[in-house]
């Protein structure tokens, strides 16, 4: 059975935004001389075989791509879905079939896209369907939340940035219980450190 991960930029102290709350500072924009959460993607000088226009370095590229590669589908959470410009009608990945998971309707969503509003559960279900034999990758601090209380996720990966932007929008948000993790893989690459976890059940 194909795998549900979410895999996210974040700083040291778990923020995936700036302070605005309309999205204005979302992934570390507008944060002065600290390090975007993003500018991992273009700093380095190796191509990703996924992603055009990614200019990791080495390492970064090694994973980055070998966990893009697994990606048949990917289910994003509302508000990840607006403050990305809707990513024009496609989605976050070059071929995986985009499912919004919303609790309200969404007449911007395009053919490409598919807006689920009867919760996670079928939002996962649909998205597996779609991705067939590869993984579905969750976008959004919220819909990783709904799939862990879920129990729906595998794995969780942090691309973390060395920086702690002190306040912000968290990417893990309130869990009704514990989850435990378990390190599979940690990669220090130039400004970021990926770090692979299982999810332990």
């Amino acid at each position: 059975m194909s795998k549900v991960f979410s895999a996210h930029a974040v700083s040291v102290d778990g923020y995936i935004s700036g302070r605005t709350p309309d999205g204005g500072d979302e992934f570390g924009r507008g944060l002065g001389d600290a390090p975007m959460l993003f500018d991992w993607y273009f700093d380095g000088d190796t191509l990703s075989k996924v992603f055009d226009g990614f200019k990791l370095s080495e390492p970064s590229a090694r994973f980055f791509d070998a966990i893009a590669a697994r990606v048949g589908a990917t289910v994003a959470g509302r508000t990840t879905y607006e403050h990305s410009g809707h990513w024009g009608g496609g989605g976050p990945h070059p071929t995986a079939r985009l499912f919004v998971l919303s609790h309200r309707p969404a007449p911007e969503i395009s053919e490409k896209q598919t807006l689920v509003t009867t919760g996670v559960e079928d939002a996962v279900s649909a998205a597996r369907e779609a991705a067939g034999d590869k993984d579905v990758a969750l976008m959004g601090g919220g819909a990783l939340t709904s799939a862990l209380a879920a129990d729906l996720v595998d794995e969780v990966i942090l691309h973390q940035v060395p920086v702690l932007l002190g306040a912000g929008r968290s990417f893990f948000q309130e869990l009704p219980e514990h989850v435990r993790l378990r390190l599979l893989e940690s990669i220090p690459a130039p400004g970021v450190t990926h770090l692979r976890y299982e999810v332990v059940r």
